[in-house]
């Protein structure tokens, strides 16, 4: 099974940011992506590459950017999507926010999005599509060759914990504490073709394992595959799906910094005849669970042999890694956000720090909401206050 790789032109960056729909008075979900993409057709109709759309829940709108040369170019295009979408948002009783799981709504309460697709995977997961009313951000960033593809996958793969941690925002389940920093990982994760990328050998390899795939009728397409990170051969990028919803557009910006540089050094490393690092896949899996139980205050191991380090630690040595990086890319202001959330917390954490100080969970969606709409992290004092 040959499967052609439209190369991309430079590290170009795509962004996928998975938007809530909050009943402003309630603080639970609405389902009504229907009717507000209905009001936004000069988004929502245009043509393969609408800027809002559908996702699997009616709860949830997708913020989709064009194509970007720059971290700053696509969070000026997700920029002015937001605002159009809350215009809308705004008249129908609706406000927006994103983490990874809403901390109070029900799954069971869920609409399906009215698309053939959606309804063909529910039926063949059941409970495990029925339940999957999570959100999170994509980030796709170009290669020049899909020879290259493949490597950087596997090398992208001793990174889940980091991307993970940075932004888990899943620690609350149908109004209880999961005792997880991102159970959304565990949601979205059970999905037969979800989970850590397969480590592959090169692109043949993969050819070849998407090809065995299709002829077992595990998957249709190879768009079902659902690794945390994957090739996207018709777009020519990797795309990293492991970040959970990340709720302000700074951190939004980190995350594409991160993937943008991260891969944009590999490349080079590619283009320089070095080898890339291909992590044993107990070690990725082993690590991805670290991440979903402990976020930011993961200890992560290091290498084949068993070698850990906090994970904190390996974030600041990253950052201090990639900023000649994002630096020529021009994201060194958005990859420094990173080191603000190991500062301040992650969105887990400033979620439970509300709890902790005596705070609602309609306290942790109120600060959410403010989050996205201010672009800026938001204490108990300030949700409380305003509501007051």
């Amino acid at each position: 099974m040959a499967i052609d790789f439209n190369a991309s032109h430079g590290s170009t960056l795509g962004v996928e940011w998975e938007i809530q729909l909050v009943d402003a008075e309630t603080r639970h979900l609405r389902q009504d992506a229907r009717e507000v993409l209905a009001a936004l057709p000069s988004l929502s109709d245009d043509g393969d590459n609408p800027r809002v759309r559908h996702e699997l829940m009616e709860s949830t709108i997708e913020v989709v950017t064009g194509i970007s040369d720059t971290v700053g170019e696509a969070k000026a295009d997700l920029a002015g999507t937001l605002t159009d979408l809350r215009a809308a948002a705004d008249d129908r009783g609706l406000a927006l926010a994103c983490t990874g799981t809403h901390p109070i709504s029900d799954w069971r309460e869920a609409v399906m999005a009215p698309m053939g697709r959606y309804a063909k995977l529910v039926e063949e997961m059941q409970w495990l599509a029925r339940r999957i009313q999570t959100f999170g951000v994509h980030v796709h960033v170009g290669i020049s060759d899909g020879a290259k593809a493949i490597p950087i996958v596997n090398a992208l793969s001793s990174y889940l914990p980091h991307f993970l941690a940075l932004t888990a925002s899943s620690p609350f389940w149908s109004g209880s504490d999961t005792g997880l920093a991102s159970c959304r990982a565990v949601v979205f994760g059970q999905l037969p073709t979800a989970g850590p990328p397969h480590l592959l050998d090169d692109w043949a390899a993969f050819e070849d394992y998407m090809d065995t795939l299709m002829r077992s009728g595990t998957i249709r397409s190879i768009k079902e595959v659902w690794w945390d990170i994957r090739p996207h051969p018709d777009f020519g990028t990797v795309e990293i799906r492991m970040f959970d919803g990340i709720p302000t557009l700074r951190e939004v910006g980190m995350a594409a910094a991160l993937c943008q540089s991260l891969v944009t050094l590999f490349e080079q490393q590619l283009d320089r005849g070095y080898t890339l690092p291909r992590p044993a896949a107990w070690v990725v899996r082993d690590n991805k669970w670290r991440a979903t139980r402990y976020g930011l205050d993961a200890i992560v191991i290091t290498d084949d042999t068993g070698s850990t380090a906090p994970l904190r630690d390996d974030l600041y040595e990253l950052i201090r890694e990639l900023e000649p990086v994002a630096d020529r890319l021009g994201c060194a202001e958005e990859l420094k956000v990173a080191g603000e959330v190991l500062e301040h917390g992650a969105p887990y954490e400033r979620q439970r720090a509300i709890r902790a100080g005596g705070g609602t969970l309609e306290n942790i969606v109120d600060a959410a909401i403010a989050e996205l709409a201010e672009d800026r992290f938001v204490t108990l004092g300030e949700v409380a206050h305003a509501g007051a």
